[in-house]
């Protein structure tokens, strides 16, 4: 199989570190940007699925996420691990104080939907103030990109990875294993 002219940039874990460290959570909106990142870094949610998560779709005690109607109007089941788990009932408690009548999971506190855009903007700059090298590389989607490479390098599955990210064809999933091949001939040449 021909390795594709351009794999997917990830972000390492320190990168990932200095991005998660520049919402300042004091505040309801950073709180909620910072919740978007870990979301899309623990699920690999696309933007917009994300944006459109409502309560009733993620249950706090067992981490079961619902998608629905992602891309392709597919629905999936995630699952998020307990630290992510107990941010989240936190939030849901300085949510219910912000914005009560909220239909998503992290609104704006106006109540409303965010804007896909602005959360492109949000990651963008807080990676720009974490000093990140290639700032302009930073997407929500990075951070999805980041959750399919640590997942098929922690299972070694590309079935699985293929699966949580709802993708129909494996072809699109396969470039993951690129990215790790990369790594692992750059591994090696350095031995």
């Amino acid at each position: 199989m021909a390795r594709p002219d351009r794999l997917p940039k990830i972000l390492t874990e320190a990168e990932t570190s200095s991005l998660l460290d520049e919402p300042n959570q004091r505040y309801f909106g950073p709180h909620r940007d910072y919740l978007y990142m870990r979301i899309m870094l623990k699920a690999g949610l696309r933007a917009s699925e994300a944006t459109a998560l409502r309560p009733e779709r993620i249950d706090l005690m067992s981490g079961k996420l619902m998608v629905r109607e992602g891309k392709g109007a597919k629905d999936r089941t995630l699952w998020i691990g307990e630290e992510l788990l107990e941010e989240l009932r936190e939030w849901m408690d300085r949510r219910q104080e912000k914005a009560p009548g909220a239909d998503y999971l992290l609104p704006t506190s106006k109540e409303t939907q965010v804007a896909t855009s602005h959360l492109r903007r949000s990651v963008k700059r807080y990676a720009r103030d974490a000093n990140i090298e290639e700032v302009g590389r930073v997407s929500p989607h990075v951070l999805r990109h980041t959750f399919a490479t640590r997942l098929y390098r922690e299972t070694g599955k590309i079935r699985l990875v293929q699966k949580a990210l709802g993708h129909s064809d494996l072809s699109t999933t396969m470039v993951y294993t690129h990215v790790v091949d990369e790594e692992l001939e750059t591994a090696l040449k350095d031995l």
